[in-house]
């Protein structure tokens, strides 16, 4: 997912919004300068557990990525409000954009993968992951040829891989590991993973590390099949929300309200699903029904879901399991040049919700 822009439609989430844009630290990266003179009066006290509120509008950069449609769901039924939190959506494909928006202090957060924010964080922006939002629940997948039924089958082989980072990247080299083998050991094509799933659909390659629609392709050849897919590994590929630490220790009720809000979102999916689905679909260029087949592809992560992906502080929980293997990832393959501690990238103080 760092690079997974798994883009459901160019254009989307332009959200008809606002045009604005994880990350570089620096303090000015809490609020976008035009609203620096009111920041300082948002000192209030809200519905969301307590805590300074900002007073300006809290701009969130996400891709249009289906998992972080719930976000906008929230801001459309005015959940983020509800608990006191001015919250706009912006839509940001490149994340490289987004990290230079948060830096900049146009935006105050940004919804990514894990590893994305991890290695950021390494590079020296100072921002914090507050929620989880959701895991890559089949969406994602290696495809290969019929032959190949496990991992350690595509030594030798040659794989269409996008090897400039992100979630499937990630997950590749997570998976690689756990059977002892690495880069090294495979004949990687470097792509994207929409060329990748189409080089292996038509017969160049042996193998493609991809997402959706390239597995439901790879299955119909008579030659292909998906070898294995991201549901059988929930938590790695994870989406998450962060904000700048500076952000969220100055204004801990606009966080709260924000995950507040996420959370509504989610109950108001399963109570209202035709009318959250419209929303969301429309907001993406989908149709409704499209939107709802894409749905089966992730798994959102509910109040009872963070609570125990985050875990406590005496039990901490598998987010700071896979920030860590981010980070020793990244290290080993000399994406980063510093390790990055779990707390470091980690606040889970918001995820339990008002009390």
């Amino acid at each position: 997912m760092k690079k997974r822009l798994k883009k459901i439609s160019a254009a989307v989430l332009a959200l008809s919004i606002l045009a604005g844009s994880s990350l570089t630290g620096c303090s000015s990266a809490t609020a976008p300068s035009s609203q620096a003179a009111s920041s300082s009066a948002a000192s209030s006290q809200a519905s969301s557990g307590g805590g300074a509120f900002y007073s300006g509008t809290t701009i969130i950069g996400q891709s249009s990525w289906i998992g972080f449609a719930p976000l906008v769901l929230a801001q459309e039924k005015g959940f983020f409000k509800k608990h006191g939190a001015d919250v706009k959506i912006q839509s940001i494909e490149s994340k490289s954009d987004s990290k230079s928006a948060l830096v900049a202090g146009r935006i105050q957060g940004v919804s990514t993968t894990i590893d994305t924010h991890v290695m950021n964080v390494a590079a020296g922006v100072k921002e914090s992951i507050v929620l989880a939002l959701d895991t890559s629940n089949g969406g994602d997948g290696i495809i290969s040829k019929k032959g190949l039924t496990t991992i350690k089958d595509l030594a030798g082989k040659t794989v269409a891989l996008d090897t400039t980072g992100g979630a499937d990247y990630f997950w590749f080299q997570y998976l690689l590991q756990k059977e002892h083998l690495s880069l090294k050991d495979i004949k990687v094509q470097s792509m994207s993973a929409g060329d990748a799933g189409a080089a292996f659909v038509s017969g160049k390659v042996d193998a493609a590390v991809t997402w959706q629609p390239w597995l439901s392709k790879a299955d119909k050849t008579s030659f292909g099949h998906t070898l294995r897919s991201s549901k059988e590994d929930p938590g790695i590929i994870v989406d998450s929300l962060a904000l700048s630490q500076d952000f969220v220790a100055k204004y801990p009720g606009t966080v709260q309200a924000i995950v507040d809000g996420w959370y509504d979102a989610l109950d108001y999916m399963k109570t209202n699903p035709d009318d959250a689905y419209q929303i969301m679909a429309s907001k993406m260029g989908m149709t409704a029904a499209d939107f709802k087949a894409e749905i089966p592809d992730v798994q959102f992560y509910d109040k009872a879901g963070n609570v125990k992906y985050f875990g406590t502080e005496s039990a901490q929980g598998d987010v700071y399991k896979v920030a860590k293997l981010a980070s020793d990832l990244w290290l080993s393959q000399k994406l980063t040049d510093q390790a990055v501690k779990p707390e470091d990238v980690i606040n889970s103080k918001f995820v339990a919700g008002s009390k």
